[in-house]
């Protein structure tokens, strides 16, 4: 196939770490013709979906990881399978993006499915499936969020379109930052808050259970640095080994088919404890590591599903 990645710079990448190029690794190693290109060089052009980039080759030798070809522009509509993979923020350029990428259904597969990453970004998925997640609250109006952390006390209050853990605070009972930091917030972004009740279990770890076309494959645990609450690999977060328990699958039961009719094939659930925290769509990470400690080839798993929806 022709398979095409939409993905932030490549030259950045951590080769052991970074779940793009796991997928691109597998999919040379299928035999598919790769290309890449970075967001701001999509374009829609009279009817047709474009993008500049480069014919990519890619080997696991870190700083030459990526053969590039020149620099050449391609019609995307005329390949199989166009991977959405750039990180958020979750803003109007992502989300133009998915826009764009939209207008290449039915030929192309887009994975995952623009329509619904653009509907259901992780932090407010969760917010179908009440049961299976801490208290919860998104607002920007300050009385309100200050009326669930007088109620709950101890709360987490972060970025509503953030990722890898910025911009998380921790707030317990005796804090008197609230005022400040929801300053802070709306001086730069109009966007609201979200805010959960604190969960103590995070200091066990902070589960990333791997699902492919809503099916659970496995998981990793992520254990806070000394000091820290965020679990992020990004900011130093430890993984460890960890198998999935009946309350992990339980969770995995309940939104796996959703996630599978909506055309999620490749989706990172993130659980503390017993709750479900949020459902990762945009551009989640975790199969490096989930292989090494599973010794599973997680990348084929996904590859498979994908190559089942284009027989």
């Amino acid at each position: 196939m022709k398979v095409a990645f939409q993905m932030d710079p490549i030259g950045a990448v951590n080769i052991n770490a970074d779940s793009s190029f796991r997928l691109a690794e597998e999919a040379q190693a299928r035999g598919h013709d790769l290309f890449y290109y970075t967001p701001d060089h999509l374009a829609y052009q009279e009817g047709r979906i474009t993008a500049r980039g480069h014919d990519l080759k890619v080997r696991r030798v870190q700083g030459a990881h990526a053969e590039l070809g020149d620099v050449r522009e391609v019609d995307l509509g005329e390949f199989d399978v166009v991977w959405l993979r750039q990180d958020p923020p979750f803003d109007m350029h992502y989300i133009t993006s998915t826009h764009l990428l939209d207008r290449l259904a039915p030929g192309t597969l887009v994975v995952n499915d623009p329509f619904w990453v653009r509907n259901y970004p992780e932090k407010l998925l969760v917010l179908d499936f009440p049961d299976l997640t801490p208290p919860t609250t998104i607002a920007r109006d300050l009385s309100v969020i200050r009326s669930f952390k007088q109620k709950h006390g101890d709360i987490i209050l972060k970025p509503l379109y953030g990722n890898g853990g910025a911009g998380v605070f921790r707030l317990d009972a005796d804090d008197r930052n609230l005022s400040s930091l929801h300053e802070l917030f709306t001086g730069f972004s109009r966007e609201p808050l979200i805010v959960q009740k604190f969960l103590p279990a995070v200091s066990k770890g902070d589960k990333r259970v791997i699902l492919v076309d809503g099916v659970p494959v496995g998981a990793i645990n992520r254990v806070p640095a000394a000091g820290e609450t965020r679990s992020n690999m990004h900011v130093g977060g430890r993984p460890e080994k960890i198998g999935l328990t009946e309350r992990d699958r339980e969770i995995c039961a309940a939104i796996g088919p959703l996630l599978k009719e909506k055309g999620q094939v490749f989706v990172g659930i993130d659980v503390i404890g017993d709750y479900l925290t949020e459902i990762n769509v945009t551009s989640p990470t975790g199969i490096q590591e989930l292989e090494r400690f599973d010794d599973v080839n997680i990348a084929a798993r996904i590859w498979e599903a994908i190559e089942a929806r284009r027989a």
